[in-house]
């Protein structure tokens, strides 16, 4: 570690410099920049980005969180898989001893979206309409949608939280983005309220034209965030990955938390090891 990150926080500049460096390094980023070079690609990888019918981006092979065919066996059932095990910028992590940088304000501009409820077997996930967009770093993403985790997939300094919302993004050159905002038990959550009420029991989409939800609503007031280079956090787990995650979690019921968990009472990957990576906090 340097002075520079033992005294003072990284700048914007050092911060864009080295995850440029890092994604550069890093052969198995180099080897999936092919698979994100459109946004119809970025779609159907991983990570629910697609609709229902671009399910082959969760790996040509059936997966799920346990078992024979659970995380620790994603990488060996299917070629597309392999960096799920042999990666070494995986996702979730351990948001723990992070290096304070000034790494620049995250602008998200979302717009009201009709309310289309994925259900893909895996999660629920929302697909947005177009026209929310998020400027990170100067670049601009498109939002593709949202969907959720139980428990929590990141931890913080150890804890994982009752559940996280992830925010799905793509720029022109086909880079992902996702924003993680972790859920804690508190008041009623309006915007879930919907979602939780549309959402299919089984695999399925449910589209409501009366019903419009604001995605910027789920998050956080405090937009102090942890910045790393990452993974999907699903199969094929493909590298290369912009990760901000809020610190400051947002609130949903219990009743809304045990309502997701009784579809999906686990789908969360393990933790994954940092493996030399910069994990950055925003001041």
């Amino acid at each position: 570690m340097t002075s520079q990150s033992k005294h003072q926080p990284f700048s914007r500049r050092s911060v864009l410099k080295y995850m440029a460096g890092a994604a550069a390094a890093c052969p198995t980023c180099m080897s999936v920049a092919s698979a994100l070079a459109s946004e119809k690609k970025v779609a159907a990888v991983g990570h629910g980005a697609g609709k229902p019918a671009a399910a082959k981006g969760h790996g040509d092979a059936h997966w799920s969180y346990g078992g024979d065919t659970g995380p620790g066996h994603w990488g060996e059932m299917s070629a597309g898989n392999k960096v799920c095990s042999m990666g070494f910028q995986q996702s979730p992590i351990d948001l723990r001893d992070a290096i304070p940088a000034s790494p620049g304000q995250i602008s998200v501009l979302y717009k009201p979206t009709t309310l289309r409820v994925v259900n893909n077997g895996h999660t629920i996930q929302c697909n947005t309409d177009p026209g929310s967009t998020m400027m990170l770093d100067g670049e601009k993403f498109r939002l593709l949608q949202f969907h959720f985790h139980h428990p929590s997939e990141h931890a913080m300094d150890g804890r994982r939280f009752d559940m996280e919302c992830h925010f799905v993004h793509v720029n022109d050159a086909g880079m992902l983005a996702v924003l993680g905002v972790f859920i804690e038990p508190g008041g009623e959550n309006n915007v879930l309220a919907p979602v939780w009420q549309h959402m299919p029991k089984t695999k399925g989409e449910k589209k409501v034209p009366s019903v419009h939800i604001n995605p910027a609503q789920l998050l956080p007031a405090d937009r102090r965030y942890y910045r790393y280079l990452g993974s999907l956090t699903t199969p094929p787990c493909s590298e290369k990955v912009i990760w901000s995650v809020f610190s400051q979690p947002v609130q949903a019921s219990a009743a809304q938390v045990s309502q997701f968990a009784g579809l999906f009472d686990m789908n969360a990957r393990p933790l994954q090891g940092l493996h030399r990576r910069l994990l950055l906090k925003s001041g």
